[in-house]
């Protein structure tokens, strides 16, 4: 009869092992802590994909963070020809470059210059991609290989060379563009908004492909049986963008938007080509454009270097709160 008893004492043991919990001679339960494999699993989990991420970290550290913090600390020195040449003595000014820079009314000026005309890019950017993505999904595929390739060969194209060229088609004496509208030797670089517009065109060119591309992507990735749904419940063109593909692709247009307003927002190399350093008088400097003056052309490199931080708090800032109402609206980024 004691094996019995043996062996049913054994198996509650074996069970009360199982539960995670024993009870000693005191008679109070005292829980098992010793870590489960499903909970070692799920920390290996967690730290795996910091793991993968930790070489791309370590390199975007050594690129951007080291220079960042470079940039703000020269922006807080009085930083010159004479201190970079070494017959000065370097002199710590604090906050005195943003000062003297947010007393400067051409500043404010031209800050709002670079703001409107972002805006405008991007919209125009926005707008053409989109317009191109969808109108890629509508036509045949040779066709559509041919706008694909076009539209690939502006984007790889430099933005000097692609700066020229559009200089070069809006020449005064040999442009094509002033012949084909008759409009003989104006010259579209002199005044302010035509230059502008000129510099607005180069930029939507080189910059709608990132756009287009993206997009058509979403749009293949969208099941066909919504779009043929919204077709047969008599939706337009434009009303199934609308109300059907634009919320689904919400994701990819966040991503596009913010990549364009932070390209066209900081644009140096089309305005400093195509308007001479900035057009007549500096009608046609923005902010890129600006700090470059203001830290190698008159060697303030503590004042342009104070520049790109305000440049670089203004695109975080839209871009927080950008992200930030989106996520408001119930959005999952």
């Amino acid at each position: 009869m004691s094996a019995p008893t043996s062996s049913g004492a054994a198996e509650r043991l074996r069970v009360r092992a199982v539960r995670g919990w024993s009870r000693p001679r005191g008679g109070s339960r005292k829980f098992n802590t010793a870590p489960r494999p499903w909970r070692r699993q799920g920390a290996r989990r967690q730290k795996a994909p910091w793991l993968y991420l930790a070489p791309a970290l370590v390199v975007l550290g050594g690129l951007l963070v080291y220079p960042i913090y470079q940039l703000g600390l020269i922006s807080l020195f009085k930083y010159t020809q004479a201190q970079v040449s070494g017959g000065e003595p370097t002199t710590f000014e604090g906050f005195g470059n943003y000062a003297e820079l947010f007393g400067d009314s051409q500043f404010w000026q031209v800050l709002l210059t670079t703001v409107v005309f972002a805006a405008v890019c991007v919209v125009s950017t926005l707008v053409v991609g989109c317009a191109l993505a969808v109108l890629l999904t509508r036509v045949r595929a040779v066709p559509r290989l041919v706008l694909m390739l076009a539209a690939l060969g502006a984007w790889a194209t430099p933005a000097v060379t692609g700066s020229t060229v559009w200089l070069f088609l809006f020449d005064a004496d040999f442009g094509p563009v002033n012949r084909v509208l008759g409009l003989g030797d104006h010259s579209w670089t002199y005044g302010r908004f035509s230059a502008f517009f000129l510099v607005l065109l180069e930029v939507v060119w080189c910059s709608f492909p990132f756009v287009m591309v993206t997009v058509y992507a979403g749009i293949r990735a969208v099941p066909g049986e919504v779009l043929e749904a919204a077709a047969l419940d008599g939706a337009s063109h434009w009303r199934i963008w609308r109300s059907v593909l634009a919320p689904m692709l919400r994701p990819i247009l966040v991503v596009v938007t913010i990549q364009s307003v932070i390209w066209d927002f900081k644009v140096f190399t089309q305005i400093y080509v195509m308007t001479n350093g900035g057009g007549i008088a500096g009608q046609n400097l923005v902010l890129n454009v600006y700090a470059y003056q203001q830290a190698f052309a008159s060697s303030q490199y503590g004042l342009g270097s104070a520049i790109g931080i305000v440049m670089l708090l203004i695109l975080l800032a839209v871009t927080l709160v950008y992200l930030r109402l989106l996520r408001r609206q119930g959005e999952e980024l």
